[in-house]
């Protein structure tokens, strides 16, 4: 059993930069490929960005690419996301995800664990 907490969500203006932080809890923490996904009233939730379990390689969809980057630290049990040049589109609520899946293949279906969920909220 895993237990992720997300925090660092807020009201931001466009342009400024935000990270996202994922304590996760138990001792496997790095026998997980861990990502993040948003999602908005109305619609699916989306991924964003995926870690390998080792830290080598990340994964970015392509609305975020260059902008956000996703690292992690597994003597800390943590995830980030870390959030540059935000713009409007970015509002969603945020939402920490553990896969003992690989990374590069993550999605909603292959998904074990999510947090609760932090909203994000960028202004224009």
């Amino acid at each position: 059993q895993v237990q992720l907490v997300e925090s660092g969500g807020g009201l931001v203006q466009a342009g400024v930069s935000l990270r996202l932080s994922c304590a996760a809890s138990g001792r496997t923490f790095s026998s997980y490929a861990m990502g993040w996904f948003r999602q908005v009233p109305g619609k699916e939730r989306e991924f964003v960005a995926a870690i390998a379990r080792g830290g080598g390689s990340t994964y970015y969809a392509d609305s975020v690419k260059g902008r956000f980057t996703i690292s992690r630290g597994n003597a800390k049990n943590t995830v980030y996301l870390q959030m540059n040049s935000l713009k409007p589109e970015d509002t969603a609520v945020y939402y920490c995800a553990a896969s003992r899946t690989t990374a590069q293949a993550m999605g909603l279906m292959s998904v074990d664990y999510w947090g609760q969920g932090t909203q994000v909220t960028v202004s224009s």
